[in-house]
This record gives structure tokens, C-alpha cells and sequence, in this order.
């Protein structure tokens, strides 16, 4: 199997230079580029044909919600995975880089074990990081939420929005399996169904629109 190729996007220089040792260190994955700024994430994504980019919500010229909206919404780049780096408590402009096309997000102060595991997952486009804070995040944030760029859970069977329910809340096709008596192989079929249905890039969206069409709520996670 081929190593990720990744693209670091911080404007600290420092951060793009640790986060660059831990890539290289893990013999699985490489350093493909290093971006300072949203355009430059842009454009190296571009030519640096990355299967994935660490993205800095907070850049100048341009943010990294804006980067995540130009890579998600560029058809030469339809295969490339966005990783957002965000405080968590304090950032709120996470719910809008999964709007935007994120996959998934990580604590800026994470650890460097749960990074490259973060990496492997977003890459292979298994599940989204982190599922229980995913969830409770969303769930705060969504309480004026934008008008869905997917369609809503009404075109999906009653199975299909089971499972939909259950990705929201952060299982993973196993898990999903488990809780619905199938083969983690049919909760994974289930799941590309819906994506398909939906007009969803990836799970992280799938979680998007089971909160904004209240098919989930703080409530019932």
C-alpha cells in the first residue's frame, strides 16, 4: 500500500515543522508540501497531488474554511481528504469547514499518536474522528443552521435512516453493524447508499445533515 501524501497548511512555522517529523516519522504516510497561508494550501493541494491536507482554520489571506470550500468544491480534487485543526471549546468556525467539504477535525493540542491515527482515518474515508465530542459540537453549533447544500433523510428507507442515526452519533461501520444485527461489510454498503442518496462527499456530512434536518438532536446522541 502506497504512503498518504499529506499537505500541512499552519501559518506557525514551528507547528508545520513538528507536525512534518511526526508524518515522516510514521512510515505509513509523507510530507508532500507545507502551506503558510489558504491560497497556499490551494494551490499545493494542486500540485503536490495530496490525499490529504491538515488545515489551520486560523490563516491570513486566506482562512481555512474558505481553502476547505475551493479544494471540496474543485473536481481535479475530488479525491482529496480535508483535515481541519481547530481550540475545539473556543472554535466555532468548526461546524462550517464540515459545511465547507472537512472530513473530520482534530484538537489543535492533540496527541501525536491520535494525529496520525486522525490522518490514516480521514485518508482511508473510514469514519469521522473523534465521534462523541464530533457529535456534542455539532449539536451546539447548529442551532441557526444553514440551509443543507445535500438533500434531507425523507428520500432514505427506514433502515437507511437507522443507519444514518447511528453514524450522527459516531459509530463506525462495526459498530453500526452490531447495533442492527449486520455484517460490518452490508452497515458499510448502508452507508455509501446514503452518501450516494444524500449527495454526501463523506461521513462528516452525512452527520451535518441528520442534526440540520433534526433527524438527530442533542437529545437523543
Amino acid at each position: 500500500m502506497s504512503a498518504v501524501r499529506v499537505l500541512l497548511a499552519d501559518d506557525q512555522t514551528l507547528v508545520r515543522a513538528a507536525f512534518a517529523m511526526l508524518v515522516e516519522s510514521s512510515g505509513d504516510m509523507e510530507v508532500v508540501g507545507q502551506a503558510g497561508t489558504g491560497r497556499e494550501a490551494v494551490a499545493l493541494a494542486r500540485s503536490s497531488r495530496a490525499d490529504l491536507v491538515v488545515m489551520d482554520i486560523r490563516m491570513p489571506d486566506l482562512d481555512g474554511i474558505e481553502a476547505t470550500r475551493l479544494i471540496a468544491a474543485d473536481e481535479e480534487l475530488a479525491g482529496v481528504k480535508v483535515l481541519v485543526l481547530t481550540t475545539y471549546d473556543t472554535d466555532e468556525n468548526i461546524v462550517e469547514a464540515l459545511r465547507a467539504g472537512a472530513s473530520g477535525f482534530l484538537v489543535k493540542d492533540t496527541r501525536p499518536a491520535e494525529l496520525l491515527d486522525a490522518i490514516r482515518t480521514v485518508a482511508a474515508g473510514d469514519s469521522l474522528l473523534s465521534p462523541g465530542p464530533t457529535a456534542r459540537l455539532i449539536a451546539r453549533f447548529l442551532r441557526s443552521p444553514a440551509t443543507p447544500a445535500t438533500g434531507g433523510p425523507d428520500c432514505l428507507s427506514d433502515r437507511e435512516r437507522e443507519v444514518l442515526t447511528l453514524v450522527a452519533r459516531g459509530l463506525n461501520n462495526a459498530e453500526i453493524g452490531e447495533a442492527l444485527a449486520l455484517s460490518p461489510l452490508t452497515a458499510k454498503t448502508h452507508v455509501s447508499r446514503i452518501m450516494g442518496k444524500l449527495g454526501a462527499r463523506d461521513r462528516a456530512q452525512l452527520v451535518i445533515v441528520a442534526y440540520e434536518s433534526g433527524l438527530v438532536s442533542p437529545g437523543n446522541t
